[in-house]
């Protein structure tokens, strides 16, 4: 299974590439799992945050691989479990789906961007920073991987 994370922001501190890298090592040939980010494009005193998202939403829907199944990061998506993301990652490695995960920068994604995914997910109600949902979703995505596998690092 193919998974790209496309997030918007670089330069991020250590320990947020270390932690990715850590999750994403671990998953093998199990799963693809590739960042891609996105510069933010600059903020100059004449845009305000609705023009930076959706200038950054352009930039997301850009690099999303052809016929990806995409699903948004996004607070007001569905609440997910484990167990969830586990069984849609069965079911899109199943169908052979390539699947493009988006997180939008300080200020979310654009409406432009919500609108075109095939999903809305919410991984809390607590909010996150931008650069530690690198970290959670890799996470996660080892954590579902493993859970499918019967591996025993899901012990839920």
């Amino acid at each position: 299974m193919d998974i790209h994370l496309l997030a918007i922001g670089t330069k991020m501190p250590k320990w947020v590439e270390d932690g990715y890298a850590e999750y994403a090592k671990r998953l093998g040939r199990d799963c693809n799992l590739q960042l891609r980010e996105i510069p933010s494009p600059r903020r100059s005193n004449s845009q305000d945050s609705a023009t930076v998202t959706r200038l950054e939403g352009e930039l997301l829907l850009a690099a999303v691989p052809k016929g990806a199944f995409v699903i948004a990061l996004d607070e007001h998506g569905k609440l997910q479990s484990t167990e969830s993301i586990a069984q849609k990652c069965q079911l899109l490695n199943e169908n052979s789906k390539t699947v493009a995960l988006l997180i939008g920068g300080a200020d979310g994604l654009s409406s432009q961007v919500l609108e075109q995914c095939n999903e809305k997910w919410s991984l809390s109600k607590l909010t996150f920073p931008h650069a530690m949902v690198r970290v959670i979703v890799a996470e996660q995505i080892y954590r579902a991987i493993s859970l499918l596998n019967n591996h025993p690092y899901h012990r839920a």
